[in-house]
């Protein structure tokens, strides 16, 4: 009995040791686990999927958004095929009152390479609002494709466009925005230095709405980002404002001056865009003055930190707002980021038209 009692204790001792080993090595793998995980510094990754309807605006967009666009952009860039054929039998509609190349061609593209199909509405057969209202269009596109990228003269057409549409909307471009140029911009950055957190990015040229969508972009990345424009020219003193408060919380430090010089100390990027955009034509000639000290040359980047790229959204007015000179320079990253308008927005329609339906 003595000794039968004694395997007993034995049998039950090593069991207990046995569990204690097995609760050790359970630790050390999820203590090995949230070691390999690195979430963006000052970046709140967001851990519910992309909650906006739309894509109208950076303003309503999460800093987890973005960081999950770029991870996706990145992997689709990498390896395309793996993403062939994910949205088969969706439709994207083209709705444009621009013209364009980049925007047009890279949705088309993009759409066709995940193998989804895309229409594209001609501005002349269709001039949005004018032969027929917005919210008929919107309701009547609705049950006929999946999403909506549409480009206006003016933001609020997007925004009525996106409140009738039961699918989501994207803005191509509107005379307030130009969301998904930001996502090429600051992605092209991310690629080029390994990171986007603290990048010192020199905005030289109009307050615009290209600049107004880096403004929130860099922003809610934690981006740096230093504008230099000619007095009466500064983005508004209302969306100023609104960067101030996201930047608080972001750690991004923006400033403005009226001195390219002083917008390019230590800046990894500069980036320029066109002086007269379309409907400004009657403004020209004004502009053309008024800008001309603040053009991207070969004076700005002889100044210009060695290791920064220059950017420019295209199309460029090559010898005005930058000379042809800077556009060929070995620095220059301008097609990169035309290229990477396909990736990012291959990117955001896949995260729109796969995820599950919001509940109304």
């Amino acid at each position: 009995m003595k000794k039968s009692k004694k395997k007993k204790v034995q049998r039950r001792i090593k069991r207990q040791i046995k569990k204690h080993r097995k609760r050790i090595k359970k630790r050390k793998k999820q203590a090995r686990r949230v070691k390999r995980f690195k979430a963006p510094n000052k970046v709140k990754v967001s851990t519910k999927p992309f909650e906006a309807k739309d894509f109208l605006s950076l303003k309503e967009i999460h800093a987890g958004d973005l960081a999950m666009i770029f991870k996706l952009a990145e992997k689709m860039k990498k390896n395309p095929q793996r993403f062939y054929g994910k949205l088969k039998g969706k439709t994207l509609a083209l709705l444009f009152q621009k013209p364009s190349i980049r925007t047009r061609v890279s949705f088309q593209v993009g759409m066709s390479q995940l193998g989804g199909n895309s229409v594209y509405v001609d501005p002349q057969e269709h001039p949005l609002g004018e032969r027929e209202s917005i919210k008929d269009v919107a309701r009547v596109l609705s049950r006929y494709c999946d999403a909506v990228v549409t480009r206006t003269y003016h933001h609020s057409d997007a925004e009525e466009l996106a409140r009738y549409a039961t699918v989501p909307v994207i803005n191509g471009l509107s005379d307030l925005y130009h969301p998904c140029q930001t996502l090429a911009d600051l992605f092209t950055i991310r690629e080029k230095f390994k990171g986007i957190h603290k990048m010192n990015i020199a905005y030289i040229g109009d307050g615009n709405n290209v600049l107004n969508s880096l403004l929130y972009g860099a922003s809610k990345v934690g981006a740096n980002l230093a504008i230099a424009a000619p007095r009466g020219y500064e983005p508004s003193e209302e969306i100023m404002r609104d960067i101030k408060l996201i930047s608080k919380e972001s750690g991004s430090k923006i400033t403005l001056s009226n001195n390219p010089f002083t917008a390019i100390k230590n800046a990894h990027a500069i980036y320029t865009d066109v002086w007269v955009s379309m409907g400004q034509e009657k403004q020209r000639d004004q502009r053309i003055r008024d800008f001309q000290p603040f053009q991207v040359n070969g004076a700005i980047i002889g100044k210009a930190p060695k290791d920064s790229m220059i950017m420019h959204c295209l199309p460029a007015h090559r010898g005005e707002e930058i000379t042809d000179e800077v556009i060929e320079h070995p620095r220059s990253a301008i097609f990169d980021q035309a290229e990477n308008r396909l990736h990012t927005q291959k990117a955001l329609l896949y995260i729109l038209l796969t995820r599950k339906k919001r509940k109304k």
